[in-house]
């Protein structure tokens, strides 16, 4: 039996070796499509990388005192970088954490991060921890809070259901305590509300209709055509789609349909329209692994493909695309970024940039910690190393097929009504 650490070395020399990726190989423009079966042993490995520095500090109560604050100069994102960090690597994380049938050295780690994800809820949310985090304080918490809940609704057996009473009282209190904040009424934070009413939902406390029901209907009424979202009244060619709307949108109606049926039709019309933004965002993979960087954020690097990475863990993808296309896409977009010089800084922790380090990327809200929602873009872990999605061999994307020369049929838009009815919860 291999340790951990000759576990995971093995994976970063064959993925140094060309294991995962589909390169072209101009000269006879053809396209390569190894087999090796090692993309899962590398995403895992990109998981613990992004994970580990962030986990062990926080669940020491050290993360303040360890973590690095790189900013734009004058944007005073101290007081809320560390739970930027937290929510937004548990929100992509918990699906791996919550994953079952795991064996060897994977599921040892896998049980490691367990044990440090819980240690960081308590750490994070109790007011004597020197890591107890801000909740209430300026606007920015209600996103990351919201990230945190998702998390939690992702893996509830492990990040909710084995935690001790004393801790799940803490969590609540920290999620109600953001109502203090305002939900703004014109953009896609209406979602963040929602997402933290539903987790609360879950947990078996009273919800609020006016940032429950009433904040998913705002966004419901942004629908544009062709599905997508506008960010607000209006449409941002960015990625907020999969950063936030799409994916917070299936999980809140989620969580709304298994409380009332009645629910069930509008997450029909939702999931229809996140599998058209999904295979989309498939097409949008080129040849090479590289993706356009198009408007704001785009230093959460390859967590703008959460929504891609969403519908591929619920295995709702398009009939026309394979489990394993997406695999091989998403693999060779994921070492594109996390291999680039200056990703990392000499202590492990992300720096600022898209691919590298890119300090002007940086807007004013951004920071260290709200790099961590890259871990969006590492859903599919929740899926078990048998299922289709790792398990059947390398296959090309769309655009590699398309510049190979193969014929394929053409892409067409969707057509759905536009006002989703939503009804109200009963309570």
């Amino acid at each position: 039996m291999k340790t951990r650490r000759e576990f995971f070395k093995s994976a970063a020399v064959l993925t140094a070796l060309g294991a995962t990726g589909l390169p072209l190989r101009a000269a006879e423009n053809k396209i390569e499509t190894p087999n090796t079966g090692n993309d899962r042993l590398y995403w895992v490995s990109v998981a613990e990388k992004i994970s580990r520095p962030v986990l062990e500090n926080l669940a020491r109560r050290e993360l303040k005192l360890r973590m690095p604050v790189e900013q734009k100069p004058g944007s005073k994102r101290a007081s809320f970088t560390h739970l930027e960090a937290f929510g937004r690597l548990l929100c992509g994380i918990a699906p791996w954490l919550a994953a079952e049938t795991l064996s060897g050295d994977e599921l040892k780690l896998q049980q490691e991060f367990i044990k440090l994800a819980q240690t960081s809820l308590d750490a994070a949310t109790d007011p004597q921890s020197a890591d107890f985090m801000n909740f209430t304080t300026g606007g920015q918490p209600l996103v990351d809070t919201a990230f945190l809940a998702q998390g939690i609704l992702r893996a509830p057996k492990v990040l909710w259901e084995s935690l001790e009473t004393r801790v799940k009282k803490q969590i609540v209190e920290a999620f109600k305590s953001s109502r203090k904040i305002p939900t703004p009424a014109n953009n896609n934070w209406v979602m963040f509300a929602a997402t933290i009413e539903s987790a609360l939902l879950e947990f078996g406390e009273p919800t609020l209709e006016e940032r429950l029901e009433n904040c998913m209907r705002k966004m419901l009424g942004w629908y544009c055509g062709d599905g997508a979202y506008g960010d607000g009244e209006f449409f941002h060619f960015d990625y907020y789609n999969s950063f936030v709307i799409q994916p917070m949108l299936l999980d809140v109606l989620a969580v709304l349909q298994k409380r009332d049926s009645a629910f069930a039709p509008a997450r029909k019309i939702v999931l229809a329209r996140a599998k058209r933004y999904a295979e989309v965002q498939e097409r949008l993979i080129a040849p090479d692994g590289t993706f356009p960087s198009i408007g704001r954020s785009t230093t959460y690097r390859f967590g703008a493909f959460q929504t891609l990475t969403a519908i591929a863990l619920q295995h709702e993808l398009p009939e026309h695309i394979q489990p394993a296309q997406v695999r091989c896409a998403l693999t060779a977009v994921i070492r594109k970024m996390i291999e680039a010089p200056g990703t990392f800084d000499a202590n492990g922790w992300l720096q600022i940039g898209f691919c590298g380090h890119q300090p002007a990327l940086g807007e004013s809200y951004i920071s260290t910690g709200s790099l961590y929602l890259c871990a969006a873009g590492l859903l599919p872990l929740g899926l078990p190393p048998p299922d289709e999605f790792w398990s059947a061999p390398a296959a090309k994307w769309t655009l590699q097929k398309l510049w190979s020369g193969e014929n394929l049929p053409a892409d067409h838009a969707i057509s759905d009504m536009r006002t989703v009815p939503l009804p109200v919860l009963k309570r």
